[in-house]
């Protein structure tokens, strides 16, 4: 009998551990996915390591920004067999009242791998094949167009790219505006360079130079937050946006880094009529003065994950060479997932890194 290999999490910050079982059958609405490529997110670290609580019991294998081919469907899902597919991180029932009300993204009925279900960390996985994004391919499995990047690296499209794609839309992004990322990690960078598609001015903000070096020629200006006072830096940022003819107000501030000091910054870069959006997660509190926002009559906003209507046109986005993807991820052999989780934990990988079965 075949059999396929997950990396399970047993308790937190103890060593995944590699499981071997029967390849599962897909039910009825499911299909069976050979993973191509997982991507190891920031959340996947909170699991393991900051005792952020899974939704499913341990022992559970992590993951959820995952693409495959679906070798196996359930009687009435076989249009999907052999299909290049993203798995959508965050899949919602699709007919409850929220979710027939376009607000998907806080269905109580949503399935999440690596949280709600098991994950992309295995060979396989099954999953709901409703809200799948399918990926053109060659005969090879080889995506089709503009961009040079492989099945396995368009993982990340599941939560790196789509999740600050949903924060931009949600911010009403136009060319008119001044878009500010404050860190520039998978999912900040990559959310900078969706910004910068939609025509916005954009500004990323960050403590490493590394991370700032590489997206530069993406992006109109990066500051390093660290070289500067906050007062400082807000005056510079404020200086570079009207030297650019861009207006002083309603600036979209995009909070990607996931920690208490990049919810600081972002919050006091607050300007009337701006917008915050927190797209990043720490288990850490912010002390900040929440009045600012009706000063300012300003908006904060959470974000979610991403309805999976907008996978279609991020992943367009990706393939016509838009959005660069190449340069900020790097592939691992999913046997090496133990290292490579230490590797991201202690910031010696600046690329969003991939587990490969």
């Amino acid at each position: 009998m075949a059999s396929m290999i997950s990396w399970q999490m047993t308790e937190p910050g103890k060593p995944l551990e590699k499981v071997e079982a029967p390849i599962p059958e897909p039910g009825p609405g499911e299909v069976l996915v050979k993973v191509a490529g997982c991507g190891v997110c920031h959340t996947d670290l909170g699991f393991y390591y900051n005792g952020v609580r899974t939704k499913s019991p341990l022992p559970l294998t992590l993951g959820h920004e995952i693409s495959g081919i679906v070798t196996a469907a359930g009687p009435d899902a076989r249009q999907w067999e052999g299909k290049a597919v993203i798995i959508p991180a965050v899949m919602t029932c699709g007919d409850c009242d929220v979710c027939n009300r376009d607000l998907g993204n806080i269905c109580s009925r949503q399935k999440m791998p690596g949280n709600d279900i098991q994950g992309g960390f295995a060979s396989h996985i099954v999953v709901p094949a409703a809200q799948l994004c399918q990926v053109p391919v060659d005969e090879g499995y080889r995506p089709v167009g503009k961009a040079d990047v492989s099945l396995a690296q368009l993982s990340v499209v599941a939560d790196a790219l789509t999740t600050p794609y949903q924060a931009v839309v949600d911010a009403g992004l136009t060319a008119d505006d001044t878009a500010i990322f404050v860190g520039v990690g998978g999912v900040g960078g990559f959310g900078a360079q969706i910004a910068k598609a939609f025509g916005a001015l954009v500004v990323v903000i960050d403590v490493d130079p590394a991370k700032l070096e590489a997206l530069a020629p993406y992006v109109d200006k990066a500051f390093n937050a660290a070289e500067w006072s906050f007062k400082d830096l807000r005056k510079a940022v404020s200086a570079f946006v009207k030297a650019q003819g861009k207006r002083r107000t309603e600036w979209k501030i995009f909070e990607t880094s996931g920690t208490a000091a990049g919810q600081k910054t972002a919050f006091g870069l607050m300007t009337f009529g701006g917008h915050l959006s927190v797209v990043g997660f720490t288990m850490d509190t912010v002390d900040i003065r929440l009045s600012n926002l009706m000063a300012f009559h300003g908006t904060a906003r959470g974000n979610w994950g991403c309805l999976t209507r907008y996978y279609p046109p991020v992943r367009d986005l990706v393939l016509s060479g838009k959005v660069k993807m190449a340069p900020f991820v790097k592939t691992f052999p999913l046997s090496d997932i133990n290292t490579v989780f230490e590797m991201v934990h202690h910031k010696k990988i600046v690329q969003r890194a991939i587990m490969v079965p």
